[in-house]
Formats: C-alpha cells, structure tokens, sequence
C-alpha cells in the first residue's frame, strides 16, 4: 500500500477500517468513532454501558485525543477504573468544522500511535 500524506485520506482509510471491523460494514461517524475510543481507553472490554456511562466515555476519548495537544492531562484512575483528566488548557473557541478538523487529525495521531494505520 501506497503511505497515505492527506488528513483525508488517512480519515478515509481508518473510517474504513473501523467500520468493517466494529460495524459490520456500515460507516462509522465521528461520535461513533470517538465513543470506540472511550471504550479502549476504559480498558474495561466489551458490556452494556448506560446512557451517562456513554457520555461519560465520549468525554475520556475527547481528553485522551487533545491530551497532546495540552487541552488536558491524566489525573488519576477513580476506584471503578474510570480514567479522569484535568484541564491544563481551555479550549479555543473553534467554529464546527475547525472542531472536526481538530477531532480527525487528533484521532488519526491516535491511531497511528496504536499503529492501527500507518
């Protein structure tokens, strides 16, 4: 395979990849893909999360993928295993796509850092 340079195109190849693996085809969006990540950083496997816990794993994925961009940092795991993050940081007020912008090239990194994509 051909390396990949574009932000696009590196979007393209992990959505594809994800959505084969975890969705049995169906395309995967943003959140969706956000909440996966919440889930591996939970570490806790596969089971039935409740509606806050979902929440709640969207919000360590969002602090896991812009920890390196210093908008966050690791505090402490709570005694259910549940990672919590500070923020060292405040977001920028970002317009919506400069929000999916920040979000994609976060979660490719992340990936890439996994070495699910190269």
């Amino acid at each position: 395979m051909t390396e990949t340079t574009s932000l696009k195109e590196k979007w393209d190849l992990l959505v594809d990849k994800l959505s084969t693996q975890f969705a049995e085809g169906d395309v995967l969006n943003l959140d969706a893909i956000i909440y996966l990540i919440g889930v591996q950083e939970l570490g806790q496997g596969e089971r039935k999360f409740k509606k806050d816990e979902k929440v709640n794993l969207m919000h360590i994925a969002i602090c896991k993928l812009l920890e390196p961009y210093g908008y966050y940092e690791f505090d402490f795991f709570d005694p259910d295993g549940w990672p919590h993050y500070k923020t060292v940081n405040e977001l920028p007020n970002l317009k919506p796509g400069e929000q999916s912008v920040l979000m994609k090239e976060s979660i490719v990194a992340y990936f890439e850092a996994i070495e699910f994509i190269k």
